[in-house]
């Protein structure tokens, strides 16, 4: 075979185990697809309406340009200059199709003598993307140990051997555990990250779900053009529009120019329309109403699935953001064995040695008996239905 092998990241690793067991799409109506993230795609509860059409015209048809559409790039600067008093302009935002490709592209053209720091237990595709690039990388611990919450020294990472420079590679909050680095902590670390010969990959795709409130890096970067930090969103999540598949970079405007030239022969730019439709979802009133209506139901949704997992047995770590619960099983009972009972009803989780940043040790590690819990796409109606076949496959 001419092309390199390798498997699938680690939640499509389960939806098509899920497909062989139930001839289903996990997400397709009545399934219970709480192994994936992607949020409920219709209006939340307070939450404004999401658009239903966009205008195009002949122009729109056209190629977009390699950094991304204009208007688009302005509407991002405009919102995190307003909410985040970030001090940037549409010249520091790269868009990609979707945030997954602007991490990807980040790591590809990361100089070769730069270490990788990663959270031991992180969003199963920083695993397949290390690997496939053949990165160094040196594990920051986040274990049952620390409640898989590092301690500030924890992320002073010196350079492996070979290597001159660290970057620190963080989702926050935290997928899968939910847990948030906020407020005077969120600081420090960019503070951390900002000296010379570090650098950050701040992956903010849970950016609404924060209690008490919304949280972002840029809120305490200086000046991001003395920086070698990106900061990496999406209207997946609290946009609530994950198949029109748009992310962006946020970075110094010399690093947004090498994107820019990688656009040019390797991306082409991504779909206008789609570009359309997200400059829509940040007019300044509508996302200021969305965050609110985000945060406020997802809370609620945390809240009442943390009290029924903890008294089903499940012992929960979960942090205060995100749309998963994070636990260990009761009993012994591994997430393989939890799954094999769960699509008998149509349903599944995300098992945590998918999570397992260090050398993903499968059934001999330490996350054999955790799980990721999603309850993203879940209505509040749902509830009584979800727990009762997560009690009655429990209870086997």
């Amino acid at each position: 075979m001419i092309l390199q092998s390798f498997p699938p990241m680690g939640v499509y690793e389960t939806l098509f185990k899920f497909a062989d067991a139930t001839s289903k799409y996990m997400g397709e109506p009545g399934t219970h697809p709480w192994a994936q993230g992607f949020p409920l795609t219709t209006q939340l509860p307070g939450g404004p309406a999401l658009p239903e059409t966009i205008k195009l015209t002949a122009a729109d048809l056209k190629y977009p340009t390699a950094t991304g559409n204009l208007e688009l790039r302005k509407a991002l600067a405009v919102y995190f200059n307003e909410f985040y008093d970030a001090g940037i302009d549409e010249d520091h935002i790269a868009v990609f199709a979707g945030g997954r490709p602007g991490i990807l592209a980040t790591l590809a053209f990361l100089q070769p003598d730069t270490t990788i720091a990663v959270e031991e237990t992180e969003y199963t595709p920083y695993y397949d993307m290390l690997e496939r690039f053949d990165r160094t990388y040196k594990i920051i611990p986040s274990n049952e140990a620390n409640r898989f919450r590092p301690a500030e020294g924890d992320y002073d990472v010196p350079p492996v051997e070979g290597t001159e420079r660290v970057m620190l590679l963080k989702s926050n909050p935290c997928n899968p555990t939910g847990v948030a680095t906020q407020g005077d902590a969120l600081k420090r670390l960019v503070e951390l990250c900002s000296r010379p010969g570090h650098g950050a990959l701040f992956d903010e795709a849970y950016e609404f779900f924060c209690d008490p409130q919304p949280e972002s890096a840029l809120r305490y970067i200086d000046d991001i053009d003395a920086t070698d930090i990106f900061v990496i969103g999406a209207a997946t999540k609290g946009l609530q529009a994950p198949g029109v598949r748009v992310g962006w970079a946020v970075a110094a405007k010399k690093h947004i120019e090498i994107f820019r030239n990688y656009s040019s022969f390797g991306m082409g730019g991504v779909s206008r329309a789609s570009q359309l439709f997200v400059t829509q979802l940040l007019e300044l009133a509508r996302v200021r109403q969305a965050r609110e209506a985000v945060r406020h139901y997802y809370s609620r949704q945390r809240e009442a699935y943390g009290r029924a997992l903890a008294e089903l047995g499940l012992e929960l770590y979960t942090g205060d953001g995100g749309f998963y619960h994070w636990g260990r099983l009761p009993g012994g009972l591994t997430a393989d064995e939890f799954n094999a009972r769960l699509f008998r009803h149509d349903a599944g989780i995300l098992p945590g040695p998918l999570c397992d940043m260090k050398r993903r040790r499968g059934p001999a590690g330490p996350l054999h008996e955790f799980i990721r819990f999603s309850f993203g796409p879940l209505t509040a109606e749902s509830f009584d239905d979800n727990v009762a076949i997560l009690k009655q496959c429990l209870s086997v």
